[in-house]
């Protein structure tokens, strides 16, 4: 299945399959286990499906063409790597490519998929991306738009500009 032509609820059996792969099991528990202690925003599943559920909502608003399962899949991974950076330091949007790839290999999407997918993930901290309309750009938004700053036990502590700070609700 492709990208292209995609229709709606198209796909869906990708997400179960990346939900239940071991790749992201395991390391989504690396994530958890590493920010155990953590004060600030953390990247649970909570983190992943709000950003999932945001960057759909956008996608669909702006009458997209990027169907579901592809946005969906890119909000569930792109955190991914996070475990890896708390344990050797690689940056998580490199370390979270590779296993991105391995999970989206495995689950049998297309190689044109997987490398939208993979773009979008190494790229989602990229503030560069925010004016385009592709994964990439609604991935970065809404990972950003996903942040209850405003309802933040440690905002006082937050090393964020308060420029950067998600202060409403958008979506």
């Amino acid at each position: 299945m492709s990208v292209l032509g995609a229709e709606f609820g198209e796909g869906d059996e990708f997400i179960r399959k990346i939900l239940k792969h071991p790749v992201f099991t395991r390391e989504l528990r690396l994530i958890e286990g590493s920010e155990r202690t953590r004060e600030f925003c953390k990247h649970d599943i909570t983190h992943l499906l709000d950003v999932a559920r945001i960057a759909y909502i956008i996608c669909l608003e702006k009458k997209l063409d990027i169907p579901k399962y592809a946005v969906y899949a890119a909000a569930l991974l792109h955190d991914i790597g996070r475990g890896r950076e708390y344990t050797d330091g690689t940056p998580h949007e490199l370390a979270g490519i590779r296993l991105a790839m391995i999970v989206l290999e495995d689950i049998g999407l297309e190689e044109e998929d997987i490398r939208l997918i993979s773009d979008a993930i190494g790229n989602h901290r990229d503030v560069n991306v925010t004016a385009n309309d592709d994964l990439a750009g609604i991935l970065y938004t809404a990972d950003k738009l996903s942040r209850r700053c405003y309802r933040c036990d440690a905002y006082d502590n937050c090393n964020w500009e308060e420029s950067k700070r998600n202060e409403t609700i958008v979506y």
